[in-house]
């Protein structure tokens, strides 16, 4: 048995939501425009650079994180689908300042790449983000590593939104 599938169907999805105070146009706009995208991305006291964001099917966004403690860590998004106001697919994964793929520099056993899914849907004025996350072409290694990390996980898309939530509402 191949130990490396295209998505980990065995493992279940990381999701976690949620809802902001803010119209869907607003929320799509600041997941979607690099000077938004630079104010708030990343986990919680971490700042964002903004390198590329080419928002097409193929097109990537690449950025720089920075700890607090001044550690420099990049990213990479390659989008396989965008929906308009509802959906945005792609394939997340560290990187290199030159876009190449690169292990998690704190965790070495961490998926190379997550398949990552995020929905937005609009009720009486509040947008609401889902997250979905699964091991991509991941090895049965990595898959459990992603399975004990959901504390970890919870823990950096709740500092995430609560970033997320304070530019929009200062926006």
């Amino acid at each position: 048995m191949n130990d490396t599938q295209e998505t980990t169907s065995t493992t279940p999805k990381f999701v976690i939501s949620r809802t902001f105070k803010a119209p869907l146009d607003r929320v799509w706009k600041a997941w979607t425009e690099p000077e938004q995208m630079a104010q708030w991305w990343g986990p919680k006291g971490f700042s964002a650079d903004v390198k590329t964001l080419d928002l097409r099917p193929g097109g990537m966004f690449h950025y720089r994180m920075l700890s607090p403690q001044g550690q420099e860590m990049w990213g990479r998004m390659v989008f396989r689908e965008i929906v308009p106001e509802e959906r945005l697919v792609f394939i997340n994964s560290f990187s290199d300042p030159e876009c190449g793929l690169t292990r998690h520099p704190m965790a070495p056993e961490w998926p190379l790449q997550m398949h990552t899914t995020i929905s937005f849907t609009e009720a009486d004025g509040k947008t609401t983000v889902t997250v979905e996350w699964l091991p991509y072409e991941a090895t049965e290694s990595e898959c459990e590593t992603f399975d004990e990390g959901r504390d970890s996980m919870q823990a950096g898309w709740t500092g995430t939104f609560e970033k997320l939530e304070s530019h929009l509402d200062n926006a």
